[in-house]
């Protein structure tokens, strides 16, 4: 690990350095347990080591939480749009629709449910292992980093889980922790050992990030409606009963689950 001042090597957990006397940060070690610098040499017992010459050190700074919510409101909106398309092809498939109202099964909703999950963590699980980010994080400009060895898939699986708590309030859990934290972790991070840190993609990555961004949101705006334009749907032998209408009465509009009605008017 190197000192940030005068960028001689410090062992990974020195308070001080011993060549200029500066303070060395307590989260400076996660630089080195992250991979992205070299291992500092052990020193000699018996004799010191020459000071090593002057050399650039590796800059990486943790990523802000205004990038971090920049790129959950990006995501949001991707997964928003792929969510849009299950949904509507679940419920049009499972449910029944007659022009003024739509019913929703108990199987429409359990497929439904089923198929976000399976969205979720096919998008920011295997993302986030894969690559260390998603593609709302590519256009940011942040990645995440394991700062202990462990599998990749469960860390980032747990990260994304514990979103439920950090969640919370809007956020409000997850934004009062992270800005307690000398590293910025979230009870997710903190959990699974991960840290967000500011990352520099190439221009292939960003275009690639930004096309496939804007091409889901498109093809939700396109497929949705066609979606729900037909109308063909697959009687199911169990769980057929129907918990959830939706429809339009004169110039109110309704949503009843169970014994429960709401009602808009316009």
């Amino acid at each position: 690990m190197e000192c940030p001042h005068c960028h001689s090597q410090v062992t990974t957990h020195a308070k001080h350095c011993k060549r200029c006397g500066g303070v060395i940060p307590s989260s400076q070690h996660l630089l080195e347990e992250c991979g992205l610098t070299e291992p500092s040499p052990t020193a000699s017992p018996t004799k010191p080591s020459a000071p090593s010459p002057a050399r650039p050190a590796t800059r990486y700074r943790f990523a802000r939480l205004g990038d971090r919510f920049l790129a959950f409101a990006l995501d949001i909106a991707l997964l928003f749009g792929l969510f849009a398309i299950v949904d509507a092809w679940a419920f049009m498939r499972f449910g029944a629709f007659d022009g003024t109202e739509l019913q929703l099964t108990i199987a429409s909703l359990v497929i439904v449910v089923t198929l976000n999950a399976a969205v979720l963590f096919l998008y920011a699980c295997l993302l986030e292992a894969a690559c260390g980010a998603t593609l709302g994080k590519v256009l940011v400009g942040i990645r995440v980093v394991r700062t202990k060895e462990c599998n990749a898939l469960s860390a980032c699986a747990l990260r994304n889980v514990l979103k439920i708590i950090d969640g919370l309030g809007f956020y409000l859990v997850g934004a009062a922790v992270a800005s307690c934290s000398e590293v910025r972790q979230r009870i997710g991070d903190i959990c699974a050992h991960t840290a967000v840190i500011e990352d520099r993609f190439g221009i292939p990555a960003r275009v690639a990030a930004v096309v496939l961004w804007v091409a889901t949101i498109a093809g939700a705006v396109w497929t949705v409606p066609t979606i729900c334009s037909t109308n063909h749907p697959i009687p199911t032998r169990y769980l057929s009963r129907v918990v959830v209408r939706i429809g339009i009465k004169g110039n109110s509009a309704y949503l009843r689950i169970g014994d429960f009605t709401l009602d808009v008017h316009s």
